[in-house]
């Protein structure tokens, strides 16, 4: 509705519904960049300014809000994310390291697993977890069939790891699966095996996963639908109120559009089905507006693995190879070339927008060289290709994503979370300083968002903010100082550009007259905050669509 007719049948009428007053208001709005107040109605924002000119929108229906000086933020906007997957890991026995979760060590990971079975029981006979990560347990190594087996043998047993891209099964699930030794590596993945043998040991790489796919448990129904309700409040209680889900399998997107229909979804949520053949492409639902808080965005790329999981596709040897690698391995990508130009080429011919994970700088190029022959082909529009984590992206690449209108999305969490790591073990200090190179972005003025990539780690947009502010890693030190952003630039990439690269910034990301009324409210204002505070800002309200949807 226009903001015209929603300010005359406020005036009209008994005003606007809500006023919020005396705060500190950041609207991330270059015309009006502050304010006292803020006016809201039929979802919308109708007024922002101070407390005395938005007061004359009060009417005898109007709930005025005194906010005592607390800072409020236009709603965020998830640079990306798996809303759905973290829904599914609420049922999961959570094995995560500190601070996520107790799985510090592999005994820990088993007594988690076995606690929850005792405890909580099974999901549909399995005993699943998720979140283990070899990199930061205390054995530096990842859980193998005989651990699990250790746990128990007369249930199938499956945990991911924390990337996603890996997974761990003991002897009964591999069985079910009709994994053995005779099983040859899937396209794509990679089944681990014992040294020295092809008896697998239990863990699965990247398309290896598919391989459980027919065996594990459905999952859907109800349970699924509460799980979900779970997730969306964690997204709320960190101030976000559109997220994403990317690389939707068939089964994710039913699970939306069913929560969609059945009016559970307090989010709105865009998805991007995950592709991986040109095939595909024809079944697809074509991107559309929002359906009851759910629209499709596009289609989404997944061109290699987990940096910290050393999956990821380089140009460039690890620093040391996984073991029984060579000293030249560079990771591998999951699709070949010919395959990427074809889903980025019918992506194009739609004119649908394309998200493409990308952590590798070479599976960077293999994104960037489809995109050159699509544009090439198609001629240049705006379309908004992005890369999703372009963690290693280099500085030509960046040029050249400047010049095709590619976005990146930084998954800039990863300087706390495994920034000594990299150093140490995967990338060495000159690559490692440079992952998530958000000031070379913004020194080529371009667009570009933040990220969490829930449930990798937990969708805390505070400590994402403090991460790109400081990039201070787990044992203190400064990872690439010259990367760091300062805090108006890292919120503008969590709100407006999070706006933007959704083709939504006419409608969200900033407090603007007209926009819809998604705010947040903090305890304290991140601008003058001192930085090493931020990851401590408390989220005191949520609002979507002028309705809270989550409070402190």
């Amino acid at each position: 509705m226009p903001l015209g007719v929603l300010l005359a049948q406020a005036q009209a009428g008994a005003g606007a519904d809500r006023i919020y007053r005396n705060a500190r208001i950041t609207t991330m709005d270059r015309d009006t960049p502050a304010g006292q107040a803020v006016a809201v109605g039929s979802g919308r924002i109708l007024a922002v300014g101070n407390d005395d000119t938005v007061a004359g929108l009060a009417g005898s229906g109007t709930e005025i809000i005194d906010l005592d000086g607390l800072t409020m933020l236009p709603g965020l906007v998830d640079g990306h994310g798996h809303v759905a997957n973290a829904g599914l890991y609420h049922g999961f026995v959570n094995l995560q390291p500190s601070p996520a979760g107790p799985g510090n060590s592999i005994g820990a990971i088993q007594e988690s697993l076995r606690t929850h079975r005792e405890h909580d029981g099974l999901f549909d006979d399995w005993l699943l977890g998720a979140g283990y990560d070899e990199s930061l347990l205390a054995e530096h190594r990842h859980v193998t069939r005989d651990d699990l087996d250790a746990v128990a043998q007369d249930v199938p047993i499956f945990v991911w790891h924390v990337s996603g891209h890996f997974g761990a099964a003991n002897s009964l699930a591999l069985r079910l699966a009709g994994i053995d030794s005779a099983t040859d590596d899937p396209p794509g993945g990679i089944i681990r095996r014992r040294a020295g043998t092809r008896e697998p040991d239990g863990v699965v790489e990247e398309h290896g996963l598919y391989l459980f796919r027919d065996c594990m448990p459905n999952f859907d129904g109800d349970r699924l639908l509460d799980l979900l309700d779970r997730a969306q409040e964690s997204y709320a209680r960190w101030g976000i109120t559109t997220a994403q889900d990317g690389a939707s399998s068939a089964d994710e997107v039913a699970l939306l559009q069913r929560a969609a229909a059945a009016d559970r979804l307090d989010l709105d949520i865009v998805a991007y089905p995950m592709v991986l053949d040109p095939a595909e492409l024809y079944g697809l639902t074509a991107p559309e507006g929002y359906s009851n808080a759910l629209r499709i965005g596009g289609a989404k790329l997944v061109l290699d693995g987990s940096p910290q999981g050393k999956t990821a596709w380089m140009s460039e040897p690890y620093l040391s190879p996984p073991e029984g690698w060579p000293e030249d391995y560079v990771g591998y990508p999951l699709l070949e070339d010919e395959v990427v130009d074809a889903l980025v080429d019918g992506l194009y011919a739609r004119g649908w927008q394309v998200l493409a994970h990308c952590n590798g700088d070479r599976s960077g190029d293999q994104f960037l060289d489809a995109v050159e022959k699509a544009t090439a082909k198609y001629g240049l529009a705006d379309r908004r290709p992005v890369m999703i984590h372009a963690q290693t992206v280099r500085e030509d690449q960046l040029d050249r994503m400047q010049r095709l209108g590619v976005m990146p999305s930084f998954f800039v969490a990863h300087t706390f979370y495994w920034g000594d790591w990299h150093r140490d073990a995967v990338f060495g200090p000159d690559r490692a300083h440079r992952i998530s190179p958000t000031q070379s972005a913004l020194d080529r003025k371009m667009a570009f968002t933040i990220h969490n990539d829930s449930p990798v780690v937990p969708s805390d947009s505070w400590r994402l903010l403090w991460s790109a502010v400081n990039r201070e890693t787990r044992s203190g030190q400064v990872l690439g100082p010259d990367q760091r952003i300062d805090v108006p630039t890292a919120l503008h990439a969590m709100t407006l550009d999070g706006a933007f690269q959704h083709f939504e910034e006419a409608d969200k990301g900033s407090i603007t007259p007209g926009k819809r009324a998604d705010l947040v409210v903090l305890s304290d204002d991140p601008a003058s905050l001192p930085h090493d505070l931020l990851k401590d800002i408390v989220v005191v309200e949520t609002i979507k669509d002028g309705r809270t949807i989550y409070r402190h």
